[in-house]
């Protein structure tokens, strides 16, 4: 199975199979659990010292702040799913 990976902004990758979730930064439990991950030693700040548009959940308990819009990176996943799905039927 390969690594499918996303562009989060300025350069910044994850990997698309380890995403939970990708929600609004203005919550308030959402501003917790960034809290919380900032706590913990499991806050990744992709921003580049840009306001925060996305939170990433991932499944290592990991939160990644992107300067990218939740839209956009479901557009980018949404994408690369479409071109694996090409690949495997040819």
């Amino acid at each position: 199975m390969p690594l499918k990976l996303i562009n989060i902004g300025f350069g910044n990758i994850v990997s698309a199979s380890r995403i939970i979730a990708i929600v609004g930064p203005d919550a308030a439990p959402v501003k917790r659990m960034v809290q919380d991950a900032r706590e913990r030693g499991l806050l990744i700040d992709a921003t580049c010292g840009r306001r925060t548009r996305a939170v990433l959940v991932m499944d290592s308990e990991h939160i990644v702040l992107s300067a990218v819009q939740p839209e956009t990176i479901t557009h980018r996943l949404e994408a690369r799913e479409l071109i694996t799905d090409e690949e495997e039927e040819a």
